[in-house]
C-alpha cells in the first residue's frame, strides 16, 4: 500500500520513497480539483503513477470533488480506468 500525502502548502499530492518520487500538482476551485502537472522520477513505473492517481481519486470521491485533468498524461489515466470517469467535472469528455 502506498502513502500519498496532500501537501496543501505546495498544492501537490506527493509520494516519496527511497526508489520513487511522484508529484501531482493541482489547483482547487469551487469543489473542482484541477490536476495541472504530473512528474515522477526516472525509475518510477507507470503502475506506481497509476496507484498514486487512484489514491487521488479516492480523496476526490471522499470529499465530493469533481476532477479536471489538464494534461494528456493525466487524461490517459481516465481512458485506462473508465470507472473513475464519474468523478470528472460536468462537460469534461475523455
Amino acid at each position: 500500500m502506498i502513502d500519498v500525502k496532500n501537501n496543501e502548502l505546495l498544492r501537490q499530492f506527493e509520494l516519496k520513497t527511497e526508489s520513487n518520487n511522484v508529484t501531482v500538482e493541482y489547483s482547487f476551485q469551487e469543489k473542482k480539483l484541477f490536476l495541472t502537472r504530473l512528474s515522477s522520477s526516472e525509475n518510477t513505473t507507470p503502475e506506481i503513477v497509476e496507484e498514486v492517481l487512484k489514491k487521488i481519486m479516492e480523496v476526490a470521491e471522499d470529499n465530493r470533488w469533481r476532477v479536471v485533468p489538464t494534461k494528456p498524461n493525466i487524461s490517459q489515466f481516465f481512458k485506462k480506468n473508465p470507472s473513475y470517469k464519474e468523478l470528472l467535472a460536468p462537460g469534461i469528455r475523455i
